[in-house]
């Protein structure tokens, strides 16, 4: 059974639990699309439907329980991570989803990869934090220039994810074709055991930092992260807008001791616009909630750059409106 379905089911029986078959009934789930477990969404994707969740017989927040949505119970679904997401919205499969701004945006607009193929139920909840690219190297390892990488063994991240989407442009844009690479579709856990078994020379992967499969590899068998040039930064955003310069801290990985220039793209909640108004403008203030600050700022790293402030930066896709009325009522919108 896959996590995302383990997960579902034990809410499942948790909420049968609680009390009668009617206590039951009333509840609502909500399913919110993550990544796969070794990236940066699902534990993030966790975190925030923790915050959405006050299922039925909950303490009341102003007694020290649950300060979500009364009688939601939120459920952080493992999935292929930022295209899988906003397909399965569109579908109605998914309630919420976490992805890139590019593919949201490329997605409502029907541009890109989505050409013909318009996600127009999309609408943006919140913009989250950065995803920086990581291009891994095995320990030891180096790369003279993206060029370099023509006829090796390349992870290109899982289809189904706004990174591949990304990196087949990218490798486009240095005149490498899908071909002219050993390509690897696999998520960042797959992609991290195999360059510590040796079977990739490289490969890519956006996500906020620290990521757990890293974390992993940097205490095991080690790595190198590829420090993107200036021109190579400048020419990866006039191709890909939404990718803009970024660093990664020397320690931010065991045994990666210096910066890593490279390019990042904002990760934000989206849902679709047939979820009810006022339902999301309470999955919005319980996410903004003074009790989901404690729990984003404890449960991750990247949590802690989850902020009210940037909550609409980089938003070029339309908020839905439960969502827009929240931030007009904090003064972030007229």
């Amino acid at each position: 059974m896959k996590l995302g379905h383990k997960l579902f089911a034990l809410a499942l029986a948790g909420a049968v639990s609680l009390g009668t078959a009617a206590q039951a009934q009333e509840m609502k789930f909500f399913r919110i699309g993550t990544g796969s477990a070794g990236g940066t969404y699902f534990p993030i994707g966790g975190l925030i439907a923790n915050a959405l969740s006050n299922p039925p017989g909950a303490r009341p927040c102003d007694k020290g329980g649950s300060c979500g949505v009364p009688d939601l119970v939120a459920i952080a679904v493992s999935t292929n991570a930022s295209v899988a997401n906003v397909n399965a919205i569109q579908a109605g499969q998914l309630e919420a989803g976490l992805s890139g701004a590019a593919t949201i945006f490329e997605s409502y607009n029907g541009v890109g990869k989505f050409e013909g193929n318009k996600k127009d139920k999309i609408r943006v909840i919140a913009n989250l934090f950065p995803e920086d690219m990581h291009l891994v190297l095995p320990k030891g390892g180096s790369l003279a220039s993206l060029e370099a990488l023509k006829g090796k063994r390349v992870g290109i991240a899982q289809a189904g994810s706004g990174t591949q989407v990304a990196v087949l442009r990218i490798l486009e844009r240095y005149g490498i074709a899908r071909d002219g690479i050993d390509a690897a579709e696999l998520n960042n856990t797959q992609s991290a055991q195999r360059i510590a078994d040796g079977q990739l020379d490289a490969y890519f992967y956006a996500m906020g930092t620290p990521s757990a499969a890293l974390i992993q590899l940097g205490s095991t068998k080690g790595f190198e992260l590829y420090k993107f040039t200036v021109a190579e930064q400048e020419a990866i955003n006039k191709i890909i807008p939404f990718y803009v310069e970024s660093k990664i801290s020397a320690g931010t990985y065991e045994g990666v001791n210096y910066d890593v220039p490279t390019i990042a793209v904002n990760g934000q909640l989206v849902t679709s616009a047939d979820q009810p108004d006022d339902l999301i403008y309470e999955i919005t203030k319980a996410l903004w909630n003074k009790n989901t600050r404690k729990l984003l700022d404890n449960g991750h790293s990247k949590g802690k750059v989850i902020r009210l402030e940037t909550a609409l930066k980089g938003v070029l896709t339309p908020l839905h409106p439960g969502a827009e009325r929240f931030y007009k009522e904090q003064g972030l919108l007229k």
